[in-house]
């Protein structure tokens, strides 16, 4: 694709004049673009190839997307069922979801907050930066703070330090969770002064977000190594999406260049009821024969946890494929990695 100004791609005149789209998909876009959030990072657009591309998948919208099944919904995971007070989500005891911003640099098309972000509110106000952290205060069971979207990277370095002070400050939050695409879709952004904001006393992880090798750019690669050279344990979250990851070879070679990048693989997500999403989501079976494809050709360092969330806000269910049934005797059949079935006690047998 012919390269452009520095500036992110927002509308379908700009995707046209990079050579992302026809003139005849011009209007298409647009409405999509009126109902969704659009923005594709320089460095997303320069990686994209002719054909049927699977970073362009991701990132070009489609007018598929102005199709919307009854199943789907705008809030797929129940967070506004979830949200104590304004920017944070707290579905589980020990942890919670703080959202102090809601912009991304890049909106992912399977996105189920694509609605949500990239809207005219850059975040929250003082005011109420100030109420989420009360909340967080006076909720002594929440152990991990998950700061997700959209995108923390995407703040400056200046409010991360800040938040990443306050949150330090509480006793009782050892945990401190970044969920991120920027290392790969705008790497630029992990700069000394990021680095610096993210250095704490409590234990902090960065969980990048990554669906397909190519995004693995030099860039990305070097942003990715400063961020664990620093200390930064990093993990990796994907979602399963069809034309883009759902075959065995895609998801080996994506998984094989996490842990290259010293990334270990954490979740494997089943894709949600987002609006106008349809077009990305397998079937559950369908993701649980990749699973088991994959099982005996990589290593378990690349082995993910592969879970959907359950609609309503009830949160994650591991739906990773069975290895273990019972037989008739009370014995178990186990499955190896090649599919054959293997006979085991129920219980160990006692010494004489």
């Amino acid at each position: 694709m012919k390269s452009g100004s520095l500036k992110n791609i927002k509308n379908a005149k700009q995707l046209h004049e990079r050579g992302l789209i026809s003139e005849e998909r011009i209007e298409g876009i647009e409405e999509v673009a009126s109902r969704f959030s659009l923005s594709i990072t320089n460095e997303m657009a320069d990686l994209i190839e002719e054909g049927d591309d699977p970073i362009a998948r991701q990132f070009v919208p489609s007018v598929k997307e102005l199709n919307v099944t009854e199943d789907e919904l705008a809030d797929p995971i129940g967070d506004n069922a979830r949200s104590p007070v304004k920017g944070i989500v707290h579905r589980y005891p020990d942890r919670c979801l703080f959202m102090p911003m809601t912009v991304c640099p890049v909106y992912c098309r399977f996105c189920f907050r694509r609605e949500k972000v990239g809207s005219a509110e850059s975040g929250l106000s003082r005011k109420e930066l100030e109420a989420a952290f009360a909340y967080i205060e006076s909720t002594p069971q929440i152990w991990e703070v998950i700061l997700t979207g959209g995108d923390p990277l995407f703040m400056k370095p200046n409010l991360m330090k800040r938040i990443i002070s306050r949150l330090s400050s509480i006793d009782h939050v050892d945990v401190i969770r970044l969920h991120t695409r920027v290392p790969v879709v705008d790497p630029k952004r992990v700069n000394g002064e990021m680095l610096k904001a993210l250095n704490t006393d409590k234990a902090l992880y960065v969980v990048l977000h990554a669906n397909h090798v190519r995004e693995f750019s030099k860039e990305a690669k070097k942003t990715i190594a400063k961020l664990v050279d620093s200390g930064i344990p990093m993990l990796s979250q994907s979602v399963l999406l069809k034309g883009i990851n759902d075959d065995p070879a895609a998801l080996e070679n994506l998984f094989r260049e996490l842990v290259r990048n010293r990334v270990k693989p954490y979740y494997l997500h089943h894709g949600d009821f987002a609006k106008g999403t349809s077009h990305f989501r397998t079937t559950i079976e369908e993701g649980r024969n990749l699973m088991k494809k994959i099982r005996g050709k990589v290593s378990g360092l690349c082995q993910p946890t592969y879970a959907l969330d359950i609609p309503g806000g009830y949160g994650k269910a591991p739906i990773n494929p069975d290895y273990l049934s019972e037989d008739e005797d009370g014995s178990y059949v186990v499955e190896d990695y090649r599919g054959v079935k293997h006979r085991y006690p129920q219980s160990p047998r006692q010494a004489p």
